[in-house]
């Protein structure tokens, strides 16, 4: 059985997704004196692009009878298009392009750090659809929200969230893929977190 040694922590989060949940019971979990494993939920973001057909070359995985498909596909077209559009995959493999965020939080002062982290949580925790950045640029702590590909979704995001967050922006940058399915942004995980007992005095 496996043992797991904890050192001092105030949490440990210990995943358990659905497909680990069977050798789940199969673990011995040492919970040390004073503190519990509580359920929690987490919120885990889609991939922004559909990995099935990341960086393929679309000309050469058309269905084909002879390779099981349904029907024969065959593209007519110069060599040099093909040739342009795996110059296009190749070049493009970092996955960013130009688009649009809004910026939520934007700060140099003393406590910008801990004030950044506490704005990022916050988002995080009210809008589970939307992924958000937290970054560094001296002298700013920075933290921005969403992948959109046009100014007119970035202001469709910030009317939603203006009265949450009063000073937020919209902000051109370099953009992750927005997801292909934005009704199904992300996944709903269950998590063990390893919490302080509540004192009952």
């Amino acid at each position: 059985m496996k043992r797991f040694r904890l050192q001092i922590l105030s949490v440990l989060l210990i995943a358990v997704s659905a497909a680990s949940a069977v050798n789940a019971s199969a673990q011995e979990i040492v919970v040390p004196d004073g503190y519990e494993l509580a359920d929690s939920v987490v919120y885990i973001h889609v991939s922004g692009v559909d990995s099935l057909l990341a960086g393929k070359d679309i000309f050469h995985i058309m269905p084909l009878k002879a390779n099981g498909g349904k029907a024969d596909v065959e593209i007519y077209q110069p060599q040099d298009v093909a040739a342009a559009l795996r110059r296009q995959v190749a070049s493009n493999s970092k996955r960013s392009v130009a688009g649009y965020r809004v910026r939520i939080f934007f700060d140099n002062k003393q406590s910008a750090r801990v004030e950044s982290e506490e704005t990022l949580k916050r988002f995080e925790a009210e809008y589970h659809d939307v992924k958000a950045y937290r970054t560094y640029a001296n002298p700013y702590f920075k933290v921005t929200v969403g992948d959109f590909r046009t100014k007119s979704e970035a202001m469709a995001l910030l009317s939603r969230i203006k009265s949450a967050f009063p000073s937020a922006f919209v902000v051109k940058e370099n953009i992750s893929y927005p997801v292909v399915d934005k009704s199904n942004a992300y996944i709903v995980d269950t998590i063990k977190v390893l919490r302080p007992i509540a004192s009952t005095l």
